[in-house]
């Protein structure tokens, strides 16, 4: 640019940029190709979510139902985090979108369903370019309000002509006890889920030795599943816990910021949570070193012990908590066997007992699906207190924790973690182990872990 060419400003303070500039607005909405964005929902999650409200309806007559995706929620300065609708919204409606509604009007024949929705901000309009939400040069191209009607089958309105109706209070508790029951597509997709976090159990174990010899500790475990989960999925279902040597007794051990250790066991809770937002959870204890320690193999072939005793324990009829019974009764004899209980088993498992679990303080199992731990809105009655039912999707998940700092336990197993975790389906007749893809017992898992370590990696692990 020659010094005739220069800006009237050039060699003074420059002006404000200013979204109001009459140039920039004329000519920021023009000349832009009209674009034909699909709604991204399959036919298939559609139907299932027509047939979860017509159960919805069925289950709520006369009242009002109201489901929110939900908003964005600031992580620090003007930074959000990554959204992720609502579960019963998603449940209801097959439909992520940020901002969205569902409101179900009651009727002489069961319910009227309007999805109301932010719409997209185009060319033309001045949230094209002034909106970070919705903006389509901020979020790029989305699908309009009449894809989305026609891709779920709903009416679908703008969420600015949405009119608070009174809606039922009882809605959180009704729909998390209808969740319950998985039909066929949701067992589809959590076998999806299940299926990846299998190859993502895979990955990890391929990358211990690196992870040892470069030093490179728990988080490139950690970020090693998390990739392969936003690659093969949505993302992890949840915060990835990897705990080697005194980290693995920690429950929920997700800063995942300690080294790798050579020679102690390490554990993997990890869960893809796929597409649809179902997921995955799946916990596994390997050796670093290729062979447990003979007190580590103790540790866990008692909690394999106590994970079969659990697993047994569903099927159909039986009281949900019978899992739970089956697997502490073993944790209990056990510790009992080995002199860590100061009462005796039975005084232990008594209601005004419990002294085993010191090393085992949670519940055994919980039910899965769109959350990790899912249906927590439904009543004690119905969860805790209740049948297991054909369609229902749970774990079963024992383990024995003994703290590196825990002074009642012997020397030999302080710093010791073990979790067995698996997702059953309860059939007609029983339960199909849904992750039964990666072995349990711990000679099994020596072999598995040693040959992933020494697999060829691909695209898929």
């Amino acid at each position: 640019m020659s010094i005739s060419q220069r800006p009237a400003w050039a060699g003074t303070k420059p002006p404000r940029l200013s979204e109001h500039s009459p140039g920039f607005q004329e000519w920021i909405g023009q000349g832009w190709e009209s674009r034909d964005v699909p709604a991204p929902v399959s036919p298939e999650a559609a139907a299932a979510a027509a047939e979860h409200r017509a159960r919805l309806s069925e289950a709520m007559p006369g009242e009002t139902v109201v489901l929110r995706a939900g908003d964005l929620k600031s992580r620090n300065g003007d930074a959000d985090y990554g959204f992720r609708a609502d579960s019963d919204f998603v449940w209801a409606t097959g439909c992520q979108a940020e901002g969205a509604v569902l409101v179900m009007t009651p009727t002489g024949r069961g319910h009227d369903a309007t999805l109301y929705l932010p719409p997209p901000a185009r060319p033309g309009e001045k949230d094209f370019y002034a909106s970070v939400a919705h903006g389509e040069l901020w979020v790029g191209p989305s699908a309009g309000l009449d894809a989305w009607s026609s891709a779920l089958g709903l009416a679908v309105e703008p969420v600015v002509d949405l009119v608070a109706p009174a809606a039922s209070e009882d809605v959180a508790r009704v729909v998390s006890d209808l969740r319950m029951i998985k039909d066929a597509w949701e067992i589809g997709q959590l076998r999806e889920a299940i299926a990846a976090t299998v190859g993502g159990f895979e990955a990890v174990a391929a990358e211990v030795p690196r992870a040892v010899a470069e030093n490179l500790g728990e988080r490139w475990l950690q970020g090693t599943f998390d990739r392969h989960a936003r690659t093969f999925g949505n993302g992890p279902g949840y915060a990835t816990i990897v705990g080697s040597g005194p980290h693995a007794p920690i429950l929920h051990w997700v800063r995942c910021d300690g080294p790798v250790l050579p020679h102690q066991a390490l554990l993997l809770d990890m869960g893809v949570e796929a597409n649809s937002l179902y997921t995955a959870d799946v916990t596994r204890t390997i050796p670093v070193a290729g062979g447990f320690t003979p007190q580590q193999r103790a540790v866990h072939d008692l909690v394999e012990a106590s994970h079969r005793a659990g697993m047994a324990a569903v099927r159909p009829g039986l009281p949900w908590s019978e899992a739970h019974f089956a697997s502490m009764e073993v944790l209990a004899q056990g510790l009992s066997d080995w002199g860590l209980l100061p009462v005796s088993v039975d005084e232990a498992l008594a209601p005004e007992g419990q002294q085993h679990r010191r090393f085992m303080v949670c519940s055994v199992g919980h039910h899965l699906g769109l959350d990790v731990h899912d249906c927590g809105a439904s009543s004690d009655e119905r969860y805790r207190d209740g049948d297991l039912e054909a369609g229902m999707v749970l774990t079963v998940e024992p383990g024995l924790y003994f703290h590196a700092h825990d002074a009642t336990v012997p020397p030999e197993l302080r710093g010791i973690g073990v979790r067995l975790e698996d997702d059953l389906l309860v059939t007609a007749t029983g339960h199909e182990v849904l992750s039964d893809a990666l072995p349990i017992d711990a000679a099994g898992l020596e072999r598995w872990a040693a040959a992933a370590a020494t697999a060829p990696q691909g695209p898929g692990r």
